[in-house]
């Protein structure tokens, strides 16, 4: 009996000596770890409201129709100038046509009009030259009127050559204000025709510009990519028909590259400045830190962004620390960051004292 005792007695102190220096062990473990994150508490401000952010843009129709084709995937890669999809364009092209055509038919009356101001002034150039010589036929008639008023006078004359030679004088001053009326005619008609030019020019105006408008619209049926970027989740099919503004599309640009907007209260802003680094992790990969800079402090707490922001004096006041967004750009040359995707969620730490 005495030798059981015993035997219990070394087994317990055994187990006690074991419970001993594990928990001793795990005392010193949790005071290390206490020491660590308090160290990193006093050295880091933190916080995990902070998501990854790019910017997501919508494709939208510019012109109604039926799709025609779709040459992109859900999550495809796309460059700048890749073609997306393609609208059915044989209404577009006969607009086209069409406007092509009055426009071509607004110049060729142009050159009908100048054709006719040439050959006005053509005219109006043989007028003067039979005003020359209706004036000299007119000069003529004078001299001979006065010669033969001369002779009878001197009863060297019958009335009747006189009378002849005046009814032919005042044919030839008809002659001569006939001429000068064709000449301000046919100055008048090319001035008629210069004039028609001026509302066609301005119809050829407003047909290029139709045109050019019409060849738009057949460029908009080709839906190209605006940037190097990654196509989200595809919502259409060939066949369906299509409105002006409509999203076809979203696209998540990837020139501009990711950056972090990390939600921090106020009271954690004392430090913080734009350009201080900052360590980022993200849920979905907590063991990759990348490395990042401040690039902008919010100039408003993201309450007063909101729809209905928050209004103190009514009486429900309830004093809560505010949130500032703040923007962090992701250093895309530290580290390979193709693993990352809008909307993760993020801790991001900054250095106190930096």
């Amino acid at each position: 009996m005495t030798k059981q005792i015993t035997t219990h007695t070394k087994t317990d102190k055994i187990i006690t000596i074991v419970t001993t220096w594990m928990a001793g062990i795990i005392a010193l473990l949790l005071l290390v770890w206490g020491i660590i994150t308090l160290i990193h508490l006093y050295s880091y401000e933190e916080t995990d409201d902070a998501q990854v952010e790019a910017y997501i843009n919508p494709i939208t129709a510019r012109v109604s129709g039926f799709v025609k084709e779709i040459r992109y995937d859900e999550n495809q890669d796309v460059k700048k100038g890749d073609t997306l999809l393609i609208i059915d364009n044989r209404e577009y092209q006969l607009q086209q046509e069409e406007a092509g055509a009055g426009l071509q038919n607004a110049k060729e009356q142009v050159r009908v009009l100048q054709s006719n101001v040439q050959t006005a002034a053509k005219i109006a150039e043989i007028n003067n030259a039979q005003i020359a010589a209706a004036k000299a036929k007119l000069v003529k008639q004078q001299q001979e009127f006065e010669r033969f008023k001369k002779l009878y006078d001197a009863e060297s004359a019958t009335k009747q050559q006189l009378e002849n030679v005046q009814s032919a004088l005042d044919v030839a001053r008809s002659d001569y204000q006939a001429a000068l009326n064709t000449y301000q005619a046919s100055l008048s008609k090319v001035n008629d025709s210069r004039s028609q030019i001026t509302p066609v020019l301005s119809e050829i105006k407003r047909r290029e510009l139709v045109l050019q408008r019409n060849n738009l619209d057949v460029s908009y049926t080709v839906v190209t990519a605006p940037y190097n970027g990654k196509m989200g989740k595809r919502t259409i099919q060939p066949g369906q028909q299509i409105q002006v503004g409509q999203t076809l599309a979203y696209i998540v640009d990837q020139e501009t590259g990711l950056w972090v907007v990390a939600n921090f209260k106020e009271t954690q802003l004392h430090d913080m400045r734009i350009g201080q680094s900052v360590d980022i992790t993200t849920d979905a990969y907590p063991d990759r830190k990348i490395k990042g800079q401040i690039l902008s402090l919010s100039p408003a707490t993201g309450s007063r962004f909101s729809l209905l922001p928050p209004d103190n004096s009514t009486g429900n006041f309830v004093k809560i620390a505010q949130r500032i967004p703040v923007k962090i750009k992701i250093d895309n040359k530290a580290a390979d960051v193709a693993f990352l995707s809008a909307g993760m969620n993020a801790s991001v730490a900054v250095p106190k004292n930096q």
